[in-house]
């Protein structure tokens, strides 16, 4: 593993509710009011008990989560689902965890919630092992106002989740070259963050999404998660950004496409985008901070 670097989104959130309890006879959970049971609760259950060996405890828990963007559709859900049930299981049976290793406890859930966890710019470390490999926040959200426009271009759940797809990523054979490069591409990331070189951070994000979806497409079985209006969004940023609007693409594990762009183009970005063929929603995300608590409120 090589690292990565991210930047939090304001206003995309996902929030979760957990209750121990000695009377539960066993784990639930509800995602956005419907219960869910097999896999899903599976891996949740089993992250919580790693919260119940931390905490030396056995209870089960009531697992409530609710999230206002759509899940499973590449806009990192499991990021934001397991550092949010990091920080409420941890905090709901006792624990008072620092952000490193609250940020180590979401990466056993989902490798990217480790990065969830800190504000702003937050660089995922990998480490050598358990004990140094969380992320850490390379620059408040203050640093630079950023804009997150997600176009959803698909909104159901996709076939095949990211963590299958990482599963896969060593059957392509153009892996072993991705993975080499990394270290290249993350400095040029990283500097471009502090120094706010918009030209060079569109020209890396650009770069490393078209080679992560190139191993997903090279891997075996073959994954494609690119829809017609994706690509054709792909085509277009470019130019206009030659056109002098600040804009750069990348997408996630699924077809919707994420526009980044300084706050001063975001207005015409929107403009351009609601208005762009096969774009069925937009959502517009700040930089955000770090994940919270909030107490729950009196009814």
């Amino acid at each position: 593993m090589n690292g990565s670097i991210s930047m939090n989104l304001a206003g995309l959130e996902t929030r979760t509710t957990v209750i121990f309890s000695a009377d539960l006879p066993a784990d639930t959970l509800l995602i956005n009011g419907l219960p869910v049971r097999g896999g899903g609760l599976q891996r949740v259950s089993e992250f919580l008990d790693r919260v119940r060996l931390l905490a030396g405890r056995s209870w089960h828990a009531r697992v409530e989560s609710e999230s206002n963007f759509p899940t499973g559709a590449g806009i990192a859900s499991s990021a934001a689902a397991f550092a949010a049930l990091s920080l409420a299981a941890s905090r709901a049976i006792g624990l008072e965890l620092d952000q490193p290793a609250l940020s180590r406890l979401a990466r056993t859930g989902s490798g990217s919630a480790c990065r969830s966890i800190p504000g702003g710019f937050s660089e995922w470390h990998p480490g050598d092992g358990d004990a140094d490999s969380f992320a850490v926040s390379i620059a408040p959200l203050e640093h630079w106002a950023l804009v997150d426009h997600v176009a959803v271009v698909r909104a159901v759940h996709k076939p095949v989740g990211s963590t299958e797809g990482h599963g896969l990523a060593h059957t392509s054979p153009l892996q072993a070259a991705r993975v080499v490069d990394t270290p290249r591409r993350l400095e040029i990331c990283r500097q471009a963050i502090l120094e706010r070189d918009f030209t060079a951070l569109a020209e890396i994000i650009e770069l490393d999404s078209n080679l992560m979806h190139a191993v997903m497409m090279t891997s075996h079985p073959a994954l494609f998660y690119w829809e017609p209006a994706s690509i054709a969004l792909m085509k277009t940023i470019p130019v206009w950004r030659q056109e002098g609007l600040n804009a750069a693409y990348t997408l996630d594990a699924g077809p919707n496409v994420h526009i980044i762009t300084p706050v001063s183009d975001s207005a015409a970005v929107q403009d351009r985008l609601r208005a762009f063929p096969g774009v069925k929603s937009l959502l517009v995300a700040p930089v955000g901070g770090p994940a919270r608590w909030v107490e729950n409120q009196p009814a």
